[in-house]
């Protein structure tokens, strides 16, 4: 009986002996799986049930002032592979390649890269993403072929404002325009997560909704400035003015004067900022802000509200024009080297006299010369929400003799950009006020409330409003009756001015020969600005003066511009200047004195040939029996001998023609 108490006992103890053993060791592998293999395993264990991966936001949307998509981002399926499981990576690469639009060579060279992950074909279509998909559960790839989601840019316009909006890099990075301006704002957020998986990469349980609810959580969107209707107006005439001059380039800003908001900015060449990689990187700059040009006579709207401010010359003044005048050696004549004889300095902008512009150049003196380009905004950039502006060039009136005066004041001798022009015309037709003009409107947060909004911004007063008065009546002049004649739009009454510059040599060193840049400056209506249009024509083929080739494109977007915008024509044509306070006129003017009666024997009535051509003019004349001396080309703007006044029949009649 004791002998077999003691067996159960000992029994037990070698029980309790073992059970102590088992624990220990079971103790000693826990331990040794957590402290020493730990990272291992779990490793391991993240590989079986899913995978790490870095989950993007889409990128913000550009928008336009109407709300209208300009870019947008969707979610993509980006392909890898995992070199380490690619076990016949000849087989793989022939059943890819058809798939994705690579040839075979190029996925061996993917796969040829080693170690576990290597891209294959970023941001795919999702026709290709479906067919490789398909092609994993056929072939088994699933062990060495996956996808990650990526965000890509699509610009739903195509070409449309391309210039203004840039692109987007690989790594949703912005690298032009917009993009690149804002891109701190609307650039998608990466976050590194761990989501469960099936055997095909594909996120499964709560992973699907994670990776849903963080697509949803979008940046910021642009809202810009642009008008699309107005900018597909404006590119729409921009490739007609191409096909018709067949220039390097054209540019084109519409801009509201009474906010600086730009509502139009485009050039041609231009780009598919979808493809933009088919394109030479020459047509993805944005030639508004970063080409810089003599401007020629369009800046002689400067100086001339310049001589105005300081008192040098009143619109009635009389200038002798002898043709050319010599200056410190160097000769400065008119665009078409002929003489006006003795003109109002109202004649000298509307016909845009180099040698009247010469002399009141030498009047102003270096230091007001430069002082107001400045006060216009010339010499520096502009600080709109647009990568790489250009200052310009300006003198340094201490390095001004006279000759550089003169040349500065028919425009030439300084440099500017397209946007530094549309913006000085601007602040003349807002009472003389510069603002700084900005592109992007508002930036808005994902639910739609307002993150930031730009306000209009007063710069700085250029010009006294009596002197912005006198001289926006200056400038009507130029489209009623002067070289600006082919922008006017019947019933309404527009102002500006037009350019003609030569080239200057990349050098720097003199002008290009027979090389020019066409432009025209303006805005409407004169009652009560809306719109603000600058057309430049870089080097066209052909005819190259900006009255005749500028002047109507920028005629054609007026017209478009007050259809759309709901301007209704004045009434009035162009009234003239006050004698007295050198303003436009506001009340309607008497007619023209019409000879009445019988024309006595060898008389004739003198006809008015006012916008006639030099062939229209000669036909005219011819049949009321009278000859013509034609001054310029174009059409007529003046004439010797006023309308329906009697004269001897045969009698020579002077007319002038301006571009």
């Amino acid at each position: 009986m004791k002998r077999a108490r003691f067996r159960v006992q000992n029994n037990i103890r070698w029980l309790v002996v073992g059970l102590w053993a088992i624990l220990g060791i079971v103790t000693l592998r826990y331990a040794w799986i957590q402290l020493v293999q730990g990272d291992e395993m779990a490793a391991r264990m993240r590989q079986q049930v899913g995978e790490d991966y870095s989950l993007q936001s889409p990128r913000g949307a550009i928008i336009d002032r109407n709300g209208r998509e300009l870019a947008v981002s969707t979610m993509t399926k980006s392909l890898f592979v995992d070199p380490n499981h690619v076990e016949d990576p000849e087989t793989l690469a022939a059943d890819l390649a058809p798939l994705i639009g690579k040839t075979e060579e190029e996925i061996l060279d993917d796969i040829a890269v080693g170690g576990g992950f290597s891209w294959v074909k970023r941001r795919m279509e999702h026709t290709e993403s479906e067919a490789v998909r398909q092609l994993i559960r056929e072939k088994s790839y699933g062990n060495c072929l996956g996808f990650r989601e990526e965000a890509k840019r699509y610009y739903p316009n195509d070409v449309l404002a391309a210039n203004v909006l840039g692109f987007v890099g690989t790594d949703d990075k912005g690298l032009d325009g917009v993009e690149q301006a804002m891109d701190k704002y609307i650039k998608g957020e990466v976050t590194d997560t761990f989501l469960y998986t099936d055997r095909s990469s594909r996120p499964i349980l709560e992973s699907i909704f994670a990776r849903r609810r963080y697509q949803g959580d979008q940046c910021k969107t642009i809202e810009l400035t642009i008008d699309s209707t107005i900018q597909f107006l404006v590119e729409q005439e921009l490739d007609k003015a191409m096909a018709a001059t067949s220039p390097a380039a054209i540019t084109c800003i519409v801009m509201d004067p009474k906010t600086g908001e730009v509502l139009a900015m485009a050039s041609r060449p231009s780009y598919n900022p979808n493809r933009f990689l088919d394109y030479p990187p020459e047509v993805w700059k944005n030639r508004a802000v970063s080409f810089i040009y003599e401007p020629g006579s369009t800046f002689k709207a400067i100086v001339a509200g310049a001589a105005l401010q300081e008192k040098v010359v009143t619109p009635n003044q009389v200038f002798v024009d002898p043709g050319y005048v010599m200056v410190s050696g160097r000769r400065i004549q008119n665009w078409n080297g002929a003489s006006f004889g003795t003109v109002t300095f109202t004649d000298v902008v509307k016909n845009s006299l180099n040698t009247g512009f010469a002399q009141v150049g030498l009047r102003l003196g270096a230091d007001k010369l430069i002082e107001y380009a400045k006060k216009f905004g010339f010499g520096e950039p502009t600080g709109i929400e647009l990568p790489g502006e250009e200052s310009g060039l300006l003198f340094n009136p201490d390095d001004m003799g006279d000759s550089d005066m003169a040349t500065t004041a028919i425009g030439q001798s300084i440099a500017v950009t397209p946007l530094q022009l549309v913006t000085a015309m601007s602040a003349i037709a807002n009472d003389g006020v510069l603002l700084k003009p900005h592109i992007v409107k508002s930036i808005r947060n994902a639910d739609g409330s307002t993150y930031m909004e730009t306000e209009k911004e007063e710069v700085r007063r250029t010009i006294e409003s009596v002197t912005d008065k006198t001289l926006m009546g200056l400038l009507e002049e130029v489209v009623a009756t002067g070289g600006g004649a082919k922008a006017a739009v019947k019933g309404y009454r527009i102002a500006g001015k037009t350019g003609t510059a030569q080239k200057i040599r990349e050098d720097g060193a003199g002008y290009m020969d027979g090389r020019y840049i066409a432009s025209f400056c303006g805005f409407a209506p004169v009652e009560d600005p809306q719109v603000t249009v600058l057309v430049m024509i870089d080097d066209p083929l052909g005819i190259f003066y900006g009255g005749q080739i500028a002047a109507p494109v920028a005629g054609n977007i007026f017209a478009q511009l007050f259809r759309y915008l709901h301007i209704e024509p004045t009434g009035d044509v162009f009234l003239g200047m006050d004698e007295e306070q050198h303003v436009p006129k506001t009340e309607i003017p008497k007619p023209r004195h019409v000879y009445q009666g019988e024309v006595p024997n060898g008389k004739v009535v003198v006809p008015d040939f006012t916008g006639k051509s030099i062939r229209e003019a000669a036909k005219l004349a011819t049949d009321n029996g009278l000859t013509i001396d034609s001054e310029g080309s174009g059409h007529a703007v003046g004439q010797s001998i006023e309308p329906n006044t009697l004269v001897d029949n045969g009698t020579k009649v002077v007319v002038s023609f301006s571009p």
